[in-house]
This record gives C-alpha cells, sequence and structure tokens, in this order.
C-alpha cells in the first residue's frame, strides 16, 4: 500500500535515510513524503502499529524484483531421477544403471529406483530384494538410503540421496 491507500491512524515512521521518526499520524506522515517529494509506503502492515517508510515507489519495487531475482537464482530444485531394474537382470545391465544414477546423484538429483516383478516373477518377491542392497552398496560411496526398499504393489521401491 502506498500514500492514500493507507487507512490507518497512526504508523511507526522511517525516514528515507533509514532513521526511526517515531509513532505518527497517517496525514502527518504523508506531509513529510509530500516535502521530501517522495512516497509513503506501508512496509509491515501487521506490525501494531504498522510500520511506513518514506521511498521512492519505483526505485523499491525495482529493488524488491532485484531481491526476488537474486534469491530466485541461488535455490536449486531436487528432481527424482528413476531407474527401473527387473528381478532378472545381467550384471552389465545393473552395472550400466549404476553408473547411470551415479551420475544423477552426483548432479545432486535424488534418484527412485524400481524394481518391478511381471507375470510369476511376483511369487518370488523376497528373493529379489537383494538386487536394491547390491545397488545401494555399490553407490554407498556418493549416497546414502533415503528411503529403504519397500513393496508397493508389483514394484518395490527405494529412495537414494547424495551423501552430505
Amino acid at each position: 500500500m502506498i500514500n492514500e491507500q493507507i487507512r490507518d491512524k497512526e504508523v511507526r515512521l522511517i525516514g528515507e535515510d533509514g532513521s526511526q521518526l517515531g509513532i505518527v499520524s497517517t496525514r502527518e506522515a504523508m506531509r513529510m513524503a509530500e516535502e521530501a517529494g517522495l512516497d509513503l509506503v506501508k512496509i509491515a502492515p501487521t506490525a501494531k502499529p504498522p510500520v511506513c517508510k518514506i521511498v521512492d515507489y519505483g526505485k523499491f519495487k525495482y529493488e524488491q524484483i532485484r531481491k526476488e531475482k537474486e534469491a530466485k537464482k541461488k535455490q536449486r530444485v531436487i528432481e527424482i531421477k528413476e531407474i527401473r531394474l527387473s528381478p532378472n537382470i545381467d550384471t552389465n545391465d545393473l552395472n550400466t544403471k549404476i553408473n547411470a544414477a551415479r551420475k544423477f546423484i552426483s548432479k545432486g538429483d535424488k534418484v527412485k529406483v524400481t524394481l518391478r516383478f511381471r507375470g510369476r516373477e511376483i511369487a518370488h518377491m523376497n528373493n529379489s530384494r537383494h538386487i536394491l542392497d547390491d545397488f545401494a552398496e555399490s553407490l554407498s560411496d556418493i549416497s546414502t538410503v533415503e528411503k529403504a526398499p519397500k513393496v508397493e504393489g508389483r514394484s518395490m521401491t527405494m529412495f537414494l540421496t547424495e551423501k552430505r
């Protein structure tokens, strides 16, 4: 809220140089802002009394947008990459999948390892758990198991994340 949009009786006023001017009426604050040729901007509307500052609104808005962009640059979105295995996977195929997972983890992504059972393979589910254990063991130098292998329907899933 700026200038005439501010409807409070009293506000805590901060000057253009950042100095505290105390609690004054909104009219008085508006008059001081007009004398300085600047705008009265409500910075903290939830405070008692609300905090207003005398600033150039265009410049203030520009600074806010710049800070938001800077904060956005610094944050990292963690993606979840999925690797699917089957119970009768060969060692070379498993090594290829492990290398792919290693690449994902080193980039900072989480890896969801899914062991899918089809047809009669579902009868031997507990015999195939060692595949996921071996997978986690071979990546233990760069990753940790976030969620242990768990059966969900016709598949067994496990999550790996980068070591801190």
